[in-house]
């Protein structure tokens, strides 16, 4: 195994800096979880799921494109699709265009969901990130955000449609 290189220890300033964003991730998806079960039955993953569909050009993706997105396997990707299906949101469909790929459809009882489980979900994020930020500070996250991701992994991230 070849030897990775030691790191200079964090400094006070990063240790802090990291100890911050690290309370983020840990408390943010619990928060998001909640709220989604909570008012929902959905896990903030499914709604994610739900929402790239319903954002999708004829609410369509296929699952491998999906799963980028979502930043998980396609085997994670396939058991929440079939939760997703059994509750008749979703439906899987052969890409007509290259057989070898599979579609995730939203149904319209999938967009539904979708548009009844977004209202509570986005004032929650509204109420933990963006009445917390300057606009500034905002525009500031998406960029370091957008970032880290790109450090972690380059593939492309979901991104809402332009308004228009």
């Amino acid at each position: 195994m070849p030897e990775q290189p030691i790191a200079a220890p964090l400094s006070p300033d990063e240790l802090e800096i990291w100890a911050s964003l690290a309370t983020v991730l840990e408390r943010l998806p619990a928060a998001l979880d909640a709220q989604l079960q909570r008012d929902s039955g959905l896990t903030h993953f499914e709604h994610g799921i739900l929402f790239a569909l319903d954002s999708a050009p004829e609410r369509t993706l296929r699952l491998s494109v999906l799963a980028t997105y979502a930043s998980c396997t396609l085997s994670r990707l396939s058991r929440a699709i079939s939760r997703l299906e059994a509750k008749g949101w979703v439906r899987r469909e052969i890409d007509p265009t290259d057989g070898r790929f599979t579609l995730g459809v939203l149904t319209p009882a999938g967009h539904d969901k979708v548009a009844e489980s977004t209202p509570a979900h986005q004032a929650l994020v509204r109420r933990v990130v963006f009445d917390t930020l300057t606009p500034a500070q905002a525009r500031q996250l998406r960029t370091v955000s957008t970032k880290i991701a790109s450090a972690i992994d380059p593939a492309e991230s979901w991104h809402p449609p332009a308004a228009g």
